[in-house]
């Protein structure tokens, strides 16, 4: 199936590992231009190395930016259309995990995570749209997760900052459709990452880590957690032409673990 997406200009936040990471090496093979944001350095150096380990021919550039800020999204969206000179894709993945009781978190906490995960992502939305409206077309992932949709207890105050990048992805859908620019939503569940396995280590911390992750895994329908590439795969195609009627969605990637659709 050819996805129609060489030459495409992707941009990725959280693309130093993980899902972002995986979702840039999809994007990559398919001929899509690349440009990963995070944080660290020396994390995006690796990435990048990784990306062209499994796609020499890649064009893919790596841009170091805090985009829980307004100058870190100014930084990450300019220096991707320096680099690439127009955009078509966003990846708005940026994110970690704040649970505990909601009741328990300070304001700062609360702050901190609604500016990473649901500031980030509009402010990233508002600076790729006018690049999109240039080319004629675009689309938009957020990257949230099915406690956006069930929230259960000591899941804030990430549960209510995936929510509100759940409705924002609809809110979005609505607003851009008339610019063919689509927005969707994957909400993940148990993927393996590093955040997932300090939580398997400490629920299991005399196990080795890939016992611990099928431990971890036996609560999922499917039996297992799944993997950054599986995430990496559904994101890449809702943001190819095979896609090209769906918009407005939130698709859960949990291996049947959420009880709501």
């Amino acid at each position: 199936m050819d996805l129609e997406l060489t030459g495409k200009r992707a941009l990725i936040t959280g693309g130093s590992k993980g899902i972002g990471l995986a979702t840039a090496m999809r994007m990559a093979q398919e001929g899509a231009h690349v440009v990963i944001v995070g944080r660290r350095q020396d994390a995006l150096n690796e990435a990048l190395d990784a990306i062209k380990a499994t796609t020499p021919s890649a064009r893919a550039y790596a841009v170091s930016a805090d985009v829980s800020t307004v100058d870190g999204c100014e930084r990450a969206v300019s220096e991707a259309i320096a680099h690439m000179g127009g955009l078509d894709i966003l990846v708005s993945n940026a994110g970690h995990g704040a649970g505990g009781p909601a009741l328990g978190h300070s304001d700062e906490a609360w702050s901190d995570d609604l500016e990473l995960k649901l500031f980030g992502a509009l402010r990233m939305a508002r600076l790729s749209v006018p690049h999109m409206r240039t080319a004629g077309s675009g689309r938009i992932v957020n990257v949230t997760a099915i406690q956006g949709k069930q929230p259960g207890p000591n899941s804030g105050p990430s549960s209510v900052s995936r929510a509100a990048g759940i409705a924002l992805t609809k809110v979005l859908s609505k607003e851009l459709a008339k610019d063919k620019i689509l927005v969707n939503t994957v909400c993940i569940g148990l993927i393996e990452s590093e955040q997932i396995g300090r939580g398997a280590q400490a629920r299991f911390p005399d196990l080795p880590m890939d016992q611990a992750f099928e431990r971890m895994g036996e609560g999922v329908p499917l039996g297992r957690i799944g993997r950054s590439e599986e995430a990496g795969d559904v994101i890449t195609f809702l943001c190819s032409a095979r896609a090209s009627y769906v918009t407005g969605v939130a698709i859960n990637l949990d291996g049947g673990t959420s009880a709501v659709v």
